[in-house]
């Protein structure tokens, strides 16, 4: 006669459930990292949508990403270490705005011209 069958030992509640948390923890952690890359993929921090009071229609897909390049690489001038792009579309006290606003229109008619 042989051995009878082991009896299969079910895993206890606490490591089913660590085994779950697992799961949803590597899941979030996928989501999460597939947004970050769509993110950093995406373009610029700051994209026309951003920067309103400036006119990037006028431009072609190209010229708005040289456009958009040189007004998210430039540093604001008053100091504060933002990009120019930054501090246009979230600095309204900004002491040099309008000067930032006027070098964002430069930087527009620039990437028209090439």
């Amino acid at each position: 006669m042989g051995k009878p069958p082991k009896k299969q030992m079910r895993p206890s509640k606490a490591a089913r459930t660590a085994r779950k948390l697992t799961k949803w923890a590597v899941g979030l952690v996928l989501v999460a990292a597939i947004g970050y890359g769509i993110f950093q993929t995406s373009g610029f921090p700051f994209d026309a949508d951003d920067l309103t009071v400036v006119d990037f229609t006028v431009l072609s897909a190209s010229e708005q990403r040289t456009a958009l390049r040189a007004a998210n690489g430039a540093r604001c001038a008053c100091g504060c270490g933002m990009t120019l792009a930054q501090c246009v579309a979230t600095d309204m006290s900004c002491p040099v705005r309008d000067r930032n606003i006027d070098r964002l229109k430069t930087m527009v008619q620039e990437a028209r011209a090439q």
